[in-house]
């Protein structure tokens, strides 16, 4: 897999995790509701920086992993697969519904910024989705991990922008459509975890493949 193909697959990942109605989607959406489209932008503003701290972490984290001895590097990468196979079954045995999703009260911008950067940074599932996922995509055959790290720090906010921009952007339409397709919700997070569990085979074999030419 070149560097073009693993980014590609990155992209592809992280919108399949996006999608999925979850904790970030739901502050977007009800601060949206309460307060218009400002207010939902100034939401998702502070989670895009929640999304480029988790990219920083990720980065630090590879640049120590791979100081690592081989052997220990590999099996953090099959630990890494096995903690997104666990993820993508878990999605796939999901039924996501949505009830209804509240409002939140009234709040400034700054207010739905900072706690949206809060909410964002305080997520675990996030820093050790981070710790599974970034060794699979930051190789030293692809260049310098600073660089890396940008381009996948990139694509990581851009896709929390673009997704739940849409969202703050049609609030009402979002709402309706997720309280209103339990279908396409419970749909929507099993495909999310058919492509988690294909990436974490990929991610399996790319290990064990490692390790029997060390």
């Amino acid at each position: 897999m070149d560097y073009t193909q693993a980014l590609w697959l990155y992209a592809i990942l992280v919108f399949g995790i996006v999608v999925v109605p979850g904790m970030d989607m739901f502050y977007v959406l009800a601060n949206a509701l309460t307060g218009g489209q400002g207010l939902g932008m100034a939401a998702l503003g502070g989670i895009m920086l929640g999304g480029a701290v988790h990219t920083l972490f990720g980065a630090l984290a590879v640049g120590v992993l791979s100081q690592l001895p081989v052997l220990l590097f590999q099996a953090m990468i099959l630990a890494g697969a096995l903690y997104m196979g666990w993820i993508g079954y878990t999605l796939l045995r999901s039924t996501i519904t949505v009830g209804g999703v509240s409002r939140s009260h009234a709040r400034s911008s700054w207010v739905a910024f900072r706690q949206g950067a809060i909410t964002c940074l305080i997520n675990p599932k996030a820093y050790l989705f981070v710790l599974a996922v970034f060794p699979q995509f930051m190789r030293p055959e692809y260049g310098p991990i600073w660089s890396q790290a940008l381009a996948l720090g990139v694509i990581t906010v851009l896709t929390q922008g673009a997704v739940y921009g849409a969202i703050a952007l049609g609030a009402s339409r979002t709402r309706d459509a997720l309280v209103g397709s339990p279908t396409a919700t419970i749909w929507t997070g099993r495909g999310a975890g058919a492509l988690f569990v294909l990436v974490a085979l990929f991610t399996a074999w790319h290990g064990l493949t490692l390790s029997s030419g060390a």
